[in-house]
């Protein structure tokens, strides 16, 4: 199999609850919308004109579904997809140590793409059709090749989604054979970016992305910060996520993660912060004042303990706030309808207040927002004419979520991956009726069992259960 052809004549995709996520909502139901090559060309009320769906190769029948712009999965990490189930009890600087870093150096080429095929084709199934990847396991080969980012690279070349790669690096503090200094940091990335760059018609784009403030240096970040801008393109960094971490910061520099970042030059509409959990007064003003984007990963704060970040706040002063998954290893699923439902339930619970976010305010999270933070708004996260072809379709004719009185609401609080019937990217469609169409997903699925047992098998960890925690 391989990535499938654009509908010779375009495609209509019509009869269903067309949520457009536009400034004013608009949801035409019923409502269609064409398509020719990558682009969307038309988007409108009741039936489609007969001269387009005359026209068209080929009609996409959406009666009783819901069809919205593909949502942006804004932080993952694709390896993690072999590390599901082992941070059940740790919370993260421990998960890290114990459970990330001993695997992960045992990750080669071939086991990195099949970790990062699984993932695309998890996102794909879950609603996502861009993702951004934080990928900081890089293996080198002896001619210098970034084997294990090239593997990932084309993985999302084969599968067909819409792709930033994050590159990450650490350069103090972290595992020693994770380690770079700045001038190698720069020199492999530039290898990657202009290998991969706008390569598969403009869907694989390449960034810099510090991990995690303590373990970069100012040097460092101000280097790869300067380069990124260089090469206008963005940086991707996790930001405040646990308590600790900032009080880290705190001790050695004396100011908190956005302070600090604010210090450096490096806030910006180009800067994404990962979870952006443990932030002040001060610390949001700065983010609104320039505009950077927060990425809010909801499940994974929960599964580590981390905390719940002030989204309402954010987004009263302005701030564009993306939704995620955060990688497998932190959440077990890469699930955006589960992120969309958790966004919403978790600020309600935190503020005791059932209108602190309503469903559409996830649905702008997770469409407009993660255009924001993957540089391309105006491209994608809405559907209008002139914008990308990226949609889903998501089947609302169900028993867990029929009678559908609210088409925003049953898409956040009722829906799920089995609901989504069709996921088009670019104009290709890589979910069709339910089924994978670039690859043999069963196939994907039995060799990535293999190759991550390999891993664990490499590491001495055992990759059936790791020791399972029980109150006494």
């Amino acid at each position: 199999m391989s990535l499938p052809g654009r509908p010779e004549k375009g495609l209509l995709v019509e009869g269903g609850a067309v949520v457009t996520v536009d400034d004013a909502f608009t949801i035409h139901d019923p409502g269609w919308v064409h398509i020719l090559g990558k682009e969307i060309v038309g988007v409108g009320s009741g039936e489609a004109p007969s001269a387009i769906r005359s026209s068209v190769g080929r009609v996409i029948n959406a009666t009783g579904s819901a069809v919205m712009p593909g949502m942006v999965n804004a932080h993952t990490h694709l390896f993690q997809t072999f590390f599901r189930g082992l941070a059940d009890d740790k919370p993260l600087l421990d998960w890290i140590r114990e459970c990330i870093w001993p695997g992960a150096v045992h990750l080669d080429e071939s086991s990195a793409h099949l970790a990062a095929l699984s993932g695309m084709i998890e996102n794909l199934r879950s609603g996502a059709t861009s993702i951004i990847d934080h990928q900081y396991i890089h293996l080198n080969g002896a001619d210098g090749t970034e084997r294990i980012d090239d593997a990932v690279c084309r993985a999302a070349e084969l599968s067909g989604v819409r792709f930033l790669l994050a590159r990450g690096w650490a350069d103090r503090n972290y595992e020693p054979s994770m380690t770079e200094q700045v001038d190698v940091v720069l020199a492999r990335t530039t290898e990657v970016h202009d290998r991969w760059h706008e390569s598969a018609d403009g869907r694989i784009r390449i960034e810099l992305a510090p991990l995690i403030p303590w373990g970069c240096s100012d040097e460092a970040m101000t280097a790869t910060i300067q380069q990124s801008r260089t090469w206008g393109v963005g940086t991707h960094i996790h930001c405040a996520e646990t308590a600790v971490e900032v009080d880290m910061n705190l001790e050695e520099r004396g100011t908190r993660h956005v302070e600090w970042l604010a210090s450096l030059g490096a806030l910006g509409p180009d800067v994404q912060l990962a979870h952006s959990v443990w932030l002040d007064d001060n610390e949001l003003d700065l983010i609104a004042e320039h505009g950077a984007v927060v990425v809010h990963c909801p499940v994974s704060n929960m599964y580590l303990a981390s905390g719940v970040p002030r989204i309402v706040e954010m987004l009263d002063r302005g701030i564009d706030v993306a939704l995620a998954s955060d990688g497998p290893g932190s959440n077990n699923r890469q699930d955006m309808f589960e992120a969309l439902k958790m966004s919403v339930l978790l600020q309600k619970v935190d503020r005791l207040d059932a209108m602190a976010l309503q469903p559409e305010d996830a649905l702008r999270m997770a469409c407009r927002g993660g255009a924001a933070a993957a540089g391309l708004t105006g491209q994608v996260g809405m559907l209008a004419p002139g914008r990308a072809a990226d949609m889903i379709i998501v089947n609302l004719d169900s028993v867990f979520v029929a009678p559908v009185h609210r088409v925003a609401s049953a898409l956040v609080f009722n829906a799920a991956p089995a609901d989504l019937t069709h996921s088009i990217v670019d104009g290709r469609v890589l979910i069709d009726d339910g089924e994978i169409t670039f690859v043999d997903e069963a196939q994907v699925r039995a060799d990535a069992v293999v190759a991550a047992r390999g891993v664990f098998q490499r590491a001495g960890i055992d990759s059936r259960l790791t020791r399972s925690s029980s109150r006494s």
